[in-house]
């Protein structure tokens, strides 16, 4: 037996009860009495503020039966892993040591990177001044431009009068 949920009062409707409703945009609205329909439908009430609908009693915790025995409270373990690349001994040894050897094992790191990065830059520099001084020695000097005569209107490659 398939029984569906009323929109308005949120309760059961039985085969054979209700009446059911197409809007225009095509949603199917089911009621379960004309009270429903009619609060719904005409009168646009809002069904958490009727006290006899579902919404209603449970936006405001009515008769429901509070549990004799309370909720187990599961505590949350905390377990360590091993990430990858580095195993659980690695771990604990570098949290236990001291934050001025770790300090220091930090600013090493540091200064290794940015004295890697100042070695491919002037790389980087002595290949493009290479690569200028080939492209100097390659490049022809540019045959210089034919000055324009200049004359009557017509010869000085312009078109047109005065304007």
């Amino acid at each position: 037996m398939k029984t569906e949920l009323c929109n308005f009062s949120g309760y059961k409707i039985h085969p054979g009860r209700g009446k059911r409703t197409v809007r225009i945009d095509g949603k199917l609205l089911n009621f379960l009495n004309s009270k429903s329909e009619k609060s719904f439908l005409r009168l646009h009430r809002n069904p958490r503020e009727i006290r006899w609908t579902v919404l209603y009693r449970r936006k405001y915790k009515k008769g429901q039966q509070e549990e004799a025995v309370k909720k187990r409270v599961r505590r949350v373990v905390k377990v360590q892993r091993a990430i990858a690349g580095a195993s659980i001994t690695e771990i604990t040894a570098k949290r236990n040591q001291k934050p001025e050897v770790r300090k220091a094992q930090r600013d090493e790191a540091i200064k290794a990177a940015k004295d890697k990065l100042r070695a491919k830059k002037t790389a980087k520099k002595a290949q493009q001044s290479a690569v200028l001084k080939e492209q100097q020695k390659t490049q022809k000097t540019k045959p210089a431009k034919m000055p324009q005569q200049k004359g009557p209107a017509g010869a000085g490659g312009r078109v047109g009068g005065k304007r």
